[in-house]
């Protein structure tokens, strides 16, 4: 993992286009501490900002011409071109940079050439949000470069337009807009329908534990597009324009369904009414009633959702196993990636060190210990 920061981001910058550059930004991963699958649902999600992040240094080109240079996207002396105006997909990471510019302009943002340099922290596949956080990175970027008027609840808009559109992920709304406003101290109460919002804090004496399994996941593949379609198919059978549309006294006619759409539906309705209840919970200082919510979501994703794996049962079980540990869960669309617990804040690194080691000796796995933070650079 690399060491990202305004220093590493501007000496890659140097190192690739021979001078300094005019705007160094960057923007957070995220954690969700529950509400998964709702988003594109137009439900309620609950997520926090993580302390890694993805700077990006970008300055002035030439013409049309945009040049970009990663140094942890896969090769790191390598410049990526494409012409500002005439994006084509090439199924690599420079397409999320060719969406951002394409839903730009597509949103009458006037942009020329750039020169653009990344570095990020953030681990791929981790469920972490590495793509909305290099999206709002760039858009950040761009916005300071050209001067464009675009406040940050539009800017993660488009982020999920270029991640939609461009690079074919069906995703929600919800990773870039907790990249683009959540912070490390307080949860994003964020209504995906309305994109009204409300920042959180944790309660006092609760911490977070977050620990990547080393089983990358892919949202541009085809389980979570499975999983997206037949929310919109079960919404169809029921009448509504979305799953958010239900609540509890629908449950009985969401049971009606056939498999495998009755087990979507319901975990989506109730998933929504466990953000309510954690949101509840965290303004009542009541840790245990929230670890209770984190575990009942896992569950849901394991056995309605279908969207966790053997070794994120593993990790999830590992946790629950451990004195101190509220509750623990699945973060992330699924299919791999990582997992958050509630833990006592006090303990949150020992708890952390022990779950991971018992994890590295039951499954073979290297996980990554993310939060808490423990060592610069992690």
């Amino acid at each position: 993992m690399s060491n990202a920061s305004d220093a590493a981001v501007r000496e890659h910058f140097t190192r690739m286009f021979h001078r300094d550059p005019g705007v160094v930004v960057s923007a957070p991963g995220r954690v969700n501490l529950i509400g998964e699958h709702t988003d594109y649902n137009g439900g309620y999600v609950l997520p926090m900002a993580i302390p890694q992040r993805t700077w990006v240094a970008v300055s002035h080109g030439r013409d049309h011409q945009a040049r970009a240079a990663s140094r942890n996207l896969g090769g790191g002396d390598r410049i990526r071109e494409f012409t500002v105006g005439g994006e084509v997909p090439t199924k690599s990471w420079i397409d999320y940079v060719q969406g951002v510019t394409q839903a730009l302009r597509r949103d009458h943002h006037a942009l020329r050439g750039f020169d653009l340099a990344i570095v990020s922290d953030v681990p791929l596949g981790s469920g972490l949000s590495s793509s909305a956080a290099l999206e709002v990175a760039v858009l950040r970027g761009l916005r300071d470069l050209f001067g464009l008027e675009l406040d940050d609840v539009r800017l993660a808009q488009l982020g999920q337009i270029a991640e939609n559109d461009f690079v074919g992920a069906p995703v929600g709304v919800m990773d870039q807009m907790a990249a683009s406003l959540a912070d490390d101290r307080t949860a994003l109460f964020l209504d995906t329908r309305t994109l009204r919002y409300e920042q959180v804090p944790l309660p006092p004496g609760g911490g977070l534990v977050v620990i990547n399994s080393g089983v990358a996941h892919n949202h541009a593949s085809g389980d979570y597009r499975t999983r997206r379609a037949e929310c919109e198919r079960a919404a169809a059978a029921l009448g509504v324009p979305q799953l958010r549309d239900l609540g509890s006294a629908d449950l009985p006619r969401v049971a009606a369904l056939p498999d495998p759409l009755d087990r979507r539906a319901r975990h989506v309705v109730t998933e929504d009414e466990r953000v309510l209840e954690s949101v509840a919970a965290m303004k009542a200082g009541d840790l245990r009633r929230l670890g209770e919510l984190f575990a009942a979501s896992h569950a849901s994703q394991r056995d309605d959702f279908e969207v966790s794996v053997r070794e994120i049962d593993l990790l999830v079980d590992l946790a629950h196993a451990e004195p101190g540990v509220f509750g623990a869960r699945l973060t992330g669309g699924g299919f791999g990636g990582s997992i958050v617990a509630l833990v006592e804040a006090a303990a949150s690194a020992v708890i952390g060190e022990r779950v991971a080691r018992a994890y590295q000796e039951r499954s073979g796995h290297t996980p990554t210990i993310l939060v808490p933070q423990t060592h610069p650079g992690m």
